[in-house]
């Protein structure tokens, strides 16, 4: 090649095609934003008044009526922590025999594979308000709908995972126990569950930690906890008591955050 020839050849980093590609899904995403904006119909007026609405807001929730907490705040406080968890351990129970059936080492079987999938996605598709209006209409507002709607939207999470840790397990341990003519179960619990433990139990944390934000916020539809105090208070216009359940449920998260950081760390 000419000296020319070289001084002529330009560096480009990307390709026509590529360039091409980039500017499409640039412009897609404009088309996104704009048709977003237009389906969203924001109103102007209103965004112009937001920052003077919020301030005003803010100013009524000052000063947090802590007094509140022993009589209205504690009681629903507690229930929340019990539907979280009680949920959590309904999904633990219906969620891991899910998990070895989607599992495909395991569970060599195609169909049973499919029903496993099938039903750990149809978990996780509904959000848990969702579940919670269906077992509301179902058994009533209460507790018992937040637990099942918690239990219910868990299974996906922690099936789904479940699995994954199973046949991402190392083979070389159940071929041993195959070749000694263990028997399935055993093969599960001598040779799978042993390397699939520390991850499953950090899995079943993380989701607890979820759960605990998650059902603080059904009992705005009426499964119980936390959210049915707040909402009692937004419909009052009690600011200040709105303002104690809100740093209550913060205060919570913060605690359930470190607890379950804690417990992963040593797990791990």
């Amino acid at each position: 090649m000419t000296a020319a020839a070289l001084e002529a050849k330009t560096w480009q980093r990307f390709t026509p095609a590529q360039r091409i590609a980039r500017f499409a899904v640039y412009l897609a995403m404009v088309l996104a934003i704009v048709v977003s904006i237009q389906t969203v119909e924001v109103i102007p007026e209103f965004m112009l008044d937001a920052p003077e609405q919020m301030a005003d807001l803010l100013k009524r929730m000052w000063p947090v009526a802590f007094a509140y907490y022993p009589k209205g705040v504690h009681e629903a406080l507690m229930e929340t922590l019990h539907i979280a968890t009680l949920g959590t351990i309904l999904a633990v129970i219906m969620a891991f025999p899910i998990g070895i059936l989607a599992a495909r080492n395991l569970t060599p079987s195609r169909t049973l594979n499919f029903i496993a999938r099938l039903l750990l996605v149809s978990s996780r598709s509904v959000n848990s308000l969702v579940w919670a209006l269906l077992f509301v209409a179902v058994f009533g507002p209460g507790a018992l709908a937040g637990t099942l709607a918690i239990a219910f939207r868990s299974i996906g999470f922690i099936g789904k995972l479940a699995g994954e840790a199973i046949e991402e397990a190392n083979k070389g341990t159940i071929e041993a126990l195959n070749a000694v003519g263990a028997p399935w179960f055993s093969v599960l619990t001598q040779g799978y569950w042993p390397q699939i433990q520390p991850a499953f139990w950090s899995v079943v944390l993380f989701r607890w930690d979820i759960n605990v934000r998650e059902s603080a916020v059904l009992g705005l539809v009426g499964a119980g906890g936390i959210g049915m105090a707040l909402d009692t208070a937004m419909n009052l216009f009690q600011w200040d008591r709105v303002a104690m359940v809100l740093v209550a449920i913060f205060a919570v998260v913060i605690i359930a955050e470190i607890a379950v950081t804690a417990i992963r760390k040593r797990i791990l």
